[in-house]
């Protein structure tokens, strides 16, 4: 029944599909009923690169199991023959699993070398997406990485880029950048553009970076287990922790470097880091104390995604541009443990956790904030209850794959958040104002009269132009004080609050030129009507 509705978390496939579809020489065959690779039409429309997906389905029918055979043997050659991967993953579907199908023993009946697949056996009914991913990526670094000699200069391993992420691509860039100004040499990526030869080269890596708590943990275990290589686990999502970010991968480094007898990395100066070399790598700690942005201050902020994302945007928000919290949320229960404990302080309320859109959308329709940082799901809740919303998380929308460069990480990630959650409130406010003020002002003429539908200037029964409505009418701040009901102040509420005064007093002056001496849930409903709300 869930599959009826959507999903936070993908399937097994997707997860898989995400590491192998991002790797050289890898080639998915999935062993299911014809129509089950639905991942390809996902990919080919959300990834902007020019590859087809390497993912090839090994077709399971009635008639075959009937007569106790597999074609899969069959697939596995002519994938082999076509593609030539240095890699076949073989991934089970919820129907083998029910079949309780062997696929490691029918994949041994295949020409091909047993030593060239790997039979990723998860169970599609218990794992997910993020699991599914992390545990193939670890399978397949425990399988290629080799002792390796470090690298003579101070170098890196890029950890947990893959496909069909949140704006993973463009991170890369900004990191790079980054650690390009530190002198640091970035060894491997992976699993984002990684060959077997690159898995293999892993350990001459000084330090493993990984910036995503889903994605990358389990190889930087086993490598530091098996080849002693340290980590940074720190997200640099923000001015500060970039730099804290920056500070902790010298630290480590230097460590490395004593070890080594080589002169230690120092900090460069700020303006290095930005474009022209000569300002301060990031505008927001000017911008948040700018007299536009001290408004901020005063709004209320929603946010719910994955780990990584929910715990860098609340940060962001609160620390960095002042805004208030009133709750955050994570769909990924084996992290939220994690996620607690990253935002201990900062949330009014216990962290919501659930996999569930229609639970998030409900908690938006009762706090009313004045912006969402989500997922596509709460882009869709969003928009029907008129908040503005900025995604900042998979799952994700068509938009959120862009040609262009758009990082959410480092001092330029945080220069794009600032502007999207700028542009997100105010042209929410904007949309807000001309819903409630019509045209917005395009009825009056150049010296401020109102227009008629002719284009001349509406005149009153007095032969004076008419001016505001409220000074005409003679009953401005009349009706204020009229007693309301608790329901009628809770639907008062979901008002975005730019206009709510607004909204109380035409509700009121309804409420007295109707004979009414209390406004109700029933009042309020039927002003609105009335006034077109």
């Amino acid at each position: 029944m869930r599959l009826a509705f959507w999903l936070y978390e993908g399937t097994a496939l997707h997860g898989i599909s995400r590491v192998a579809n991002s790797m050289k020489s890898v080639h998915t065959v999935y062993h299911a009923p014809q129509g089950d690779d639905y991942i390809t039409a996902t990919y080919t429309m959300l990834e902007r690169t020019p590859e087809f997906p390497a993912l090839s389905i090994s077709v399971v029918r009635g008639q075959d199991l009937a007569r106790g055979a597999s074609r899969l043997p069959g697939t596995l050659e002519q994938v082999d023959e076509h593609y030539h991967p240095e890699i076949i993953v073989v991934a089970p579907s919820c129907s083998t699993a029910l079949l309780q199908e062997d696929l490691g023993q029918t994949a041994r009946h295949s020409r091909v070398d047993s030593d060239r697949i790997l039979v990723y056996d998860v169970n599609p009914f218990r794992v997910q997406e993020h699991e599914a991913a992390e545990g193939l990526f670890t399978e397949l670094v425990k399988r290629y990485s080799l002792e390796q000699t470090m690298t003579e200069k101070p170098s890196v391993n890029l950890l947990g880029f893959t496909s069909l992420g949140f704006h993973l691509r463009s991170d890369l860039v900004s990191l790079r950048r980054i650690l390009k100004t530190l002198g640091v040499e970035v060894n491997v990526v992976a699993p984002w553009g990684a060959g077997i030869e690159d898995l293999r080269n892993l350990p001459a890596g000084w330090v493993n970076v990984l910036p995503y708590r889903e994605m990358g943990p389990g190889v930087a275990h086993y490598l530091r287990e098996k080849f002693g290589i340290p980590s940074v686990h720190g997200t640099p999502m923000g001015v500060k922790p970039t730099l804290d970010w920056i500070r902790e991968l010298l630290e480590q480094l230097n460590v490395v470097a004593g070890e080594k007898k080589l002169p230690a990395l120092e900090m460069p100066p700020l303006t290095d880091f930005s474009l022209d070399g000569l300002s301060a790598p990031s505008g927001v700690p000017w911008f948040a104390r700018t007299a536009d942005m001290e408004s901020f201050s005063n709004k209320r902020a929603f946010v719910f995604g994955d780990a990584t994302h929910t715990v860098g945007m609340v940060r962001f928000l609160k620390d960095e541009l002042g805004m208030q919290i009133v709750g955050a949320g994570t769909y990924l229960e084996k992290h939220a443990e994690w996620v607690r404990e990253q935002l201990e302080g900062y949330l009014p309320e216990p962290l919501m956790v659930t996999d569930k859109f229609q639970e998030v959308s409900k908690k938006i329709e009762d706090e009313m904030p004045e912006l969402v940082c989500g997922t596509q799901m709460e882009r869709h809740s969003c928009r029907k209850l008129d908040v503005p919303c900025m995604v900042i998380s998979t799952p994700t929308h068509i938009e959120n794959h862009l040609i262009g460069y758009y990082p959410v990480l480092g001092f330029e990630g945080a220069d794009v958040l600032a502007d999207r959650v700028y542009t997100s409130c105010k042209l929410g406010l904007e949309k807000h104002l001309i819903d409630f003020f019509g045209d917005a002002g395009l009825e009056y003429g150049e010296d401020g009269s109102e227009r008629a539908s002719n284009g001349h200037a509406a005149v009153g029964s007095s032969g004076h132009q008419e001016g505001d409505g409220a000074q005409a009418s003679g009953h401005e701040g009349d009706a204020y004080g009229m007693p309301w009901s608790p329901d009628a102040e809770k639907m008062l509420k979901k008002v975005p609050f730019f206009v709510r005064k607004k909204v109380r007093k035409n509700t009121e002056n309804f409420a007295r030129e109707n004979g009414e001496a209390s406004i109700t849930a029933e009042v309020f409903k039927k002003a609105k009507e009335a006034l077109g709300g």
